[in-house]
């Protein structure tokens, strides 16, 4: 398995819940820049409509050595999913205000790029800092335990 790119920042802004693997509908230009690095999860989310769910706001950069048929960097792309998982999805973010985020994208051992999604709440501000303050403790302790 081949991590393209993590969205390094979900950890922190979001309580994550429940983990899902999900396909990525792309065009050809689309796989060669992702197999070269060029991509970003920076504000990406996804979104239901009509049945679909939708990667939004994922920056796939555009192929270098692609011509006038390159593709958008920032379009909607579909993602491919069971019905009755994109349903139990909708059912959750309509209910409790819980939101859809991409943590990664990678390619799998078949070559077949894919996006693990993850169902998440927002976290609030005192949330953030106890983190850190956590996260300075235990580096603390680390130090140490070395010394």
């Amino acid at each position: 398995m081949k991590t393209v790119v993590t969205n390094k920042k979900a950890r922190f802004q979001y309580h994550l819940m429940d983990s899902y693997e999900a396909g990525i509908e792309l065009v050809g230009t689309e796989v060669k820049s992702l197999r070269l690095g060029g991509a970003s999860l920076i504000d990406a989310y996804c979104k239901i409509e009509s049945g679909e769910i939708f990667l939004v706001d994922c920056n796939i950069s555009l192929y270098t050595h692609g011509n006038v048929w390159n593709h958008e960097p920032r379009r909607k792309r579909r993602l491919l999913m069971h019905r009755k998982e994109i349903l139990r999805l909708d059912q959750k973010t309509k209910e409790k205000g819980l939101t859809i985020i991409p943590l990664k994208i990678y390619f799998n051992d078949k070559g077949k790029a894919k996006v693990e999604i993850c169902l998440a709440k927002g976290k609030r501000l005192f949330d953030k800092r106890e983190d850190i303050a956590k996260r300075d403790v235990e580096r603390r302790m680390r130090q140490q335990a070395d010394l």
